[in-house]
């Protein structure tokens, strides 16, 4: 085996790509702002550099290793370096830390503390730009980015989107939309990618935590709240507890100390999706048209094949998402209600993702002319909102959601994973429904976190071709596939997030592979546990259907494309 020399010890070389790699591996964390695995080497920030035994400074991200290298991490010119480079940094970055939304989360804060820095020599003498709050999803401060290029590469790397990209040269240089455009004017999809891949406070999540306190402290408005199933699994990470761990109990109960007036379960939602949703695609098997169905819960993939697929559009299943099916219903529910009392429903959607925002606002998501759901917060704004209202979230007692939308099917549940959909949809569809379908189901293929997943399943005597992606850039290289007739399906679900909902734009930072995977294997956890494992079995849906929704299926549950 093969080795190098790593501050004095022996580390030995297995099949890394780097020696960033290595380094690690010996158990030394040497800071980065540019490099993450999933992209390509950038070598920008320099924070990675490291000398070998002749004096070499170089960043370790974009060298190979070779055997009997000898490196050190920690020499005094290395340890100089480093901090000059945070003090560059910092003499053209906005200094106001203690209002920014990543203050005590910031990777600059962080290695400046780690570094030494307390107090920097040089004066800010950047111009200040204009901050871009013109998309409904995220918000881009120019004056807190340090040019790590991770968003850009996000992007156009696992996004495919390009709405973003360096301009300029030298201490002009900036990153920013083509010809100086604001971002609702290009084809970001709001993904929020962007959001967690950015060290600092650069680009954040637009917040409408206001709107929601005004809305609960008017006597007039009823407020509404409904949680997704990747929010439960998130929010506990910034109160202490395991990262993966079941926290609805508890964040019901916030809500109702927080004064929502009623608090349900967006997998009720779900669950009304996977109804409508399998009934269009076998009614479109029968027909045999606009094949493959794509799934129309993530509304960045649904921008992102209206901007950059559009012969594909007609393929999109006409159902809302789980959130507009359930605000929808909700505002259905409550109508007579309000007339009565003088009062106004208002839907508060609490979600793993900063793209929802933009939904919302869709023409074709409003029920004659009425938008149903009103504000949607991420998972880091509701963390904000219990820390606002000085909830010791770790000690309040867990409760239920309220009825008649607090029952939901484990098969709602896992909607939040990349391949939930298609998995809840095959349950329903399947002729037997019992423990030995739901394990043929599971390892059919539709679980996992490959980019691009394909499987088939026996649908009567037809033979049903299904793929399911993550991440815009796998959708983009599928839909060219299926354009060139090098590939067809039947069923293809799209979730624009890599993992699905659980690594929103939304959701608490970091996101790393192991929080992921932990996050992953909660939403599994939920399904497993839950005493209804098919939406068919939900008993509430029925009574909805008969009283709520009876004649109004195409109004309440699917999208207003006329």
């Amino acid at each position: 085996m093969d080795y190098m020399t790593i501050d004095g010890r022996c580390v030995p070389i297995e099949g890394e790509k780097n020696i960033l790699a290595v380094i690690r591996k010996a158990g030394i964390d040497l800071p980065t702002f540019c490099y993450h695995s999933e992209l390509s080497v950038y070598g920008a920030c320099r924070m990675c550099v490291v000398e070998d035994d002749r004096g070499r400074i170089f960043a370790s991200c974009s060298e190979q290793p070779r055997p009997g290298m000898v490196i050190n991490t920690t020499s005094p010119k290395i340890r100089k370096y480093r901090k000059l480079i945070i003090e560059l940094l910092l003499a053209s970055h906005c200094r106001d830390c203690t209002v920014c939304t990543r203050n005590g989360n910031c990777a600059l804060q962080d290695i400046a503390f780690k570094v030494g820095i307390h107090a920097v020599r040089f004066l800010n003498n950047r111009k200040e730009v204009p901050i871009d709050i013109s998309s409904p999803c995220i918000v881009r401060d120019p004056n807190k980015c340090i040019l790590c290029g991770d968003c850009v590469r996000t992007c156009s790397e696992i996004q495919a989107v390009g709405a973003i990209d360096f301009v300029n040269r030298g201490s002009k240089a900036e990153v920013s939309p083509a010809f100086g455009k604001c971002l609702d004017e290009t084809d970001c999809v709001g993904c929020g990618q962007c959001r967690v891949s950015c060290p600092t406070g650069a680009i954040s999540v637009r917040t409408n935590v206001t709107d929601i306190w005004n809305a609960i402290a008017d006597p007039n408005i009823r407020v509404v709240a409904q949680i997704a199933p990747a929010v439960r699994l998130a929010v506990g990470d910034k109160f202490g507890f395991s990262k993966g761990t079941n926290t609805m109990g508890k964040l019901v109960a916030a809500l109702r100390l927080m004064g929502f007036d009623k608090v349900y379960d967006t997998n009720f939602g779900a669950d009304l999706t996977v109804i409508e949703e399998s009934k269009e695609f076998v009614e479109r098997l029968e027909k045999n048209e606009n094949l493959p169905l794509f799934t129309s819960c993530c509304p960045g993939w649904v921008k992102f094949c209206e901007t950059k697929f559009p012969e594909f559009v007609d393929n999109i299943s006409t159902c809302r998402s789980p959130q507009g099916m359930f605000s929808a219903v909700v505002k259905e529910y409550f109508a007579r209600d309000d007339e009565a009392e003088g009062k106004k429903t208002f839907v508060v959607s609490i979600m793993p993702c900063t793209a929802k925002k933009a939904e919302i606002l869709r023409p074709d998501n409003f029920t004659d002319g009425r938008q149903d759901t009103d504000r949607v917060i991420t998972t880091i704004e509701i963390i904000r909102m219990i820390r606002q209202a000085g909830i010791k979230f770790d000690e309040i007692e867990s409760e239920s959601p309220d009825m008649p939308f607090g029952v939901a099917s484990g098969a709602a549940s896992i909607f939040g994973v990349t391949g939930g959909v298609t998995e809840a949809v095959l349950r329903h569809i399947s002729q037997k429904k019992d423990y030995q379908t739901l394990s043929q189901i599971r390892f059919s293929g539709v679980r996992g976190n490959e980019g691009i997943k394909e499987t088939s399943v026996m649908l009567g005597d037809r033979e049903v071709k299904i793929a399911v992606v993550n991440g815009l850039a796998n959708a983009a290289e599928l839909l060219n596939k299926i354009k060139a007739n090098e590939a067809y399906y039947d069923f293809v679900e799209v979730m624009a997030c890599r993992n699905g909902c659980i690594a929103g734009g939304g959701q608490p930072l970091p996101i790393g592979p192991r929080t992921k995977a932990i996050r992953m294997e909660g939403i599994y956890t939920v399904d497993r546990e839950s005493q209804i494992r098919y939406s068919i079995d939900n008993p509430m849906l029925k009574e909805t259907y008969d009283s709520i929704i009876a004649g109004k299926e195409h109004k309440l549950l699917h999208r207003n494309l006329d």
